[in-house]
């Protein structure tokens, strides 16, 4: 009898929580059981697949960069302005914190490149430059984004600043951030190549992509990390497999190696891999998650207290972040996953993207056959399996029928991968696109010394 009533308590305790949500207690401040929320959710068709307090508000951090991407994307297709675009370093962009490039005010860069900066070493300053080059000013360029989160159904978020900086009205949640990372998928197919650059060059200098599983997971091909004391470790993640793509969402993680395993855990289940997967109702599409009404999450003293080496840089976004995660075994954490996946199996390796030659980043103006744009081939093994990615490769005949002892200046506009540089010429960032096209096929016959001027763009200085 004693053990009858052990199984009939869970169940009971189980009743009154139900029936408390059903009473529309999630709408008071309470908070969740564990200290990180968990999402996984289908691209092509919204269905969650796992979910663990996924629809808490939480503290975005650098994953903020994922709608300062779509805000540019949109005015790319907008043809406001174009990846070969100038953008100017504001004092404003200066002052921010690290991680950032460091350039001095007056420095000009061209969207393309602040968008790789942006996005692979998640740089504070480049946010900036890229809110400023697109809208005038930081304030009007989070206007924007607020205003697409709300026309993309994110009913959880807001942003003040457009890099994820610490600030206590800037919130989202892994519902909301999946439905982001979603619509980038299926919006902006053409740009894809942009989420899974293992790592850039800049001179003498590569910076690596901190997000570890395009280096450690096969399949990785995106998105963004984050990370302040606040919110912990946070982590957007894509991965494909057999023509399947699924977005892991990973917030409030203790360490950088603790949010990549629970990424890849999650990916294990949606791939197919647990063989107790079936037991797993349906839970529905992504949008139908219901918010809960709670304040966010403040982990600074789990994750920042006793740590003194994360102190300096703790309200600056990824910064000396390599070499501080505690062992996985030390942080009190379980799985989210059956043990059975980690027998024998390693999820993570190391070394897939060390064969992959960092992509080419630059300062000043596009630079038309300069040394270096030939590494930024380098990705196309990671493009080719993306089908959902792509698009019909209708641009590739055009430089088979150009003379091989002329190249086509439009093809070595801006360092990126082979396959996505054909796909991004015909795309609505540019206006007369049929224009360009003709002038770049004739540019060799009348030996322009260079190409179109880029359109220049100088942002409105806001200092703060």
């Amino acid at each position: 009898m004693p053990f009858l009533q052990k199984l009939l308590v869970v169940p009971a305790s189980a009743l009154a929580l139900t029936a408390a949500a059903g009473l529309g207690l999630t709408m008071l401040d309470v908070r969740p059981a564990r200290a990180d929320a968990l999402l996984l959710v289908d691209v092509d068709t919204g269905k969650v697949i796992n979910e663990q307090n996924s629809t808490y508000p939480w503290y975005p951090a650098s994953v903020t960069k994922l709608m300062t991407t779509y805000v540019t994307l949109k005015a790319l297709r907008d043809r406001r302005i174009d990846l070969e675009s100038l953008l100017t370093v504001s004092p404003n962009a200066v002052a921010q914190q690290p991680s950032k490039m460091g350039f001095k005010v007056g420095t000009r860069l061209t969207v393309d490149n602040a968008l790789k900066m942006l996005l692979v070493h998640s740089a504070n300053d480049m946010a900036v430059v890229l809110a400023e080059g697109v809208s005038g000013s930081i304030e009007k360029f989070t206007a924007a984004m607020n205003a697409e989160a709300q026309r993309l159904g994110m009913t959880q978020t807001n942003y003040v600043n457009p890099n994820g900086l610490p600030a206590d009205e800037q919130v989202t949640s892994a519902r909301d951030l999946a439905i982001l990372a979603r619509f980038l998928i299926l919006d902006f197919p053409e740009y894809d190549y942009f989420w899974h650059i293992a790592s850039i060059r800049l001179g003498k200098r590569v910076y690596r992509n901190t997000n570890k599983l395009i280096d450690a997971y096969a399949g990785t091909d995106g998105m963004k990390t984050g990370f302040i004391c606040a919110s912990g470790f946070n982590l957007v993640a894509t991965a494909t497999r057999g023509g399947k793509r699924l977005i892991a969402v990973v917030l409030g993680a203790k360490s950088s190696a603790s949010r990549a395993v629970k990424a890849a855990q999650l990916f294990e289940r949606g791939f197919g891999t647990d063989p107790l997967s079936w037991l797993v109702p349906s839970q529905g599409t992504v949008e139908s998650l219901q918010p809960v009404d709670a304040a966010p999450l403040d982990m600074h003293e789990e994750v920042c207290s006793n740590n003194r080496r994360r102190q300096p840089t703790e309200d600056g976004e990824e910064g000396g972040e390599a070499g501080t995660a505690p062992a996985e075994a030390t942080n009190g954490e379980m799985p989210i996953v059956s043990p059975w996946s980690l027998r024998g199996v390693a999820l993570l390796t190391s070394g897939l993207a060390a064969g992959i030659p960092p992509v080419e980043v630059y300062t000043g103006p596009v630079r038309n056959g300069a040394p270096g744009a030939a590494p930024a081939v380098a990705p196309v093994p990671k493009k080719k399996p993306l089908a959902v990615a792509a698009k019909p490769p209708a641009a590739k005949p055009a430089p088979a029928a150009d003379p091989a002892a002329k190249p086509n200046p439009g093809a070595a506009v801006h360092p990126k991968p082979a396959a996505a540089a054909s796909v991004t010429k015909p795309s609505p960032g540019k206006p007369s696109a049929g224009s360009d096209n003709a002038a770049a096929a004739t540019a060799g016959a009348k030996a322009r010394p260079a190409p179109k001027t880029p359109l220049q763009i100088t942002p409105k200085t806001d200092t703060q």
